[in-house]
């Protein structure tokens, strides 16, 4: 088990950043938690900067962690849909302290260019 210098236990950290940790993980469950069911099309429209095989990826990882499930139809073409398990649904508050962070964060960081412009 990692611990901090101070005795904190860091295993808790670790283990999320190890499953939700990735360029988009985050960004899907964002989107299926707020949007719901998703088509794999529809989230690389979503997420155009994903290249097809990366965002592939990251929905088999976050599958395999019991996070989305992945629902095949039986039709002609095949359909496919992603959507959250209930253990998903469980990273809400996360998700969303998450966009809250970043968008407290644009603002600090505006304000801070903000105060280098009328400094010069």
């Amino acid at each position: 088990m990692e611990r901090l210098l101070n005795g904190t236990d860091t295993q808790g950290i670790l283990t999320t950043l190890k499953v939700i940790g990735g360029k988009w993980k985050p960004f899907i469950l964002f989107i299926l938690l707020y949007e719901g069911k998703k088509r794999f099309g529809e989230l690389r429209r979503l997420i155009p900067e994903a290249r097809q095989g990366m965002l592939a990826a990251q929905l088999r990882e976050l599958e395999q962690e019991g996070l989305i499930r992945r629902q095949v139809y039986a039709e002609v073409p095949p359909k496919v849909e992603y959507s959250l398990t209930e253990h998903g649904k469980s990273l809400s508050s996360l998700l969303t302290s998450m966009c809250e962070w970043g968008f407290a964060h644009l603002q600090y960081r505006a304000s801070q260019t903000e105060s280098i412009q009328e400094s010069d």
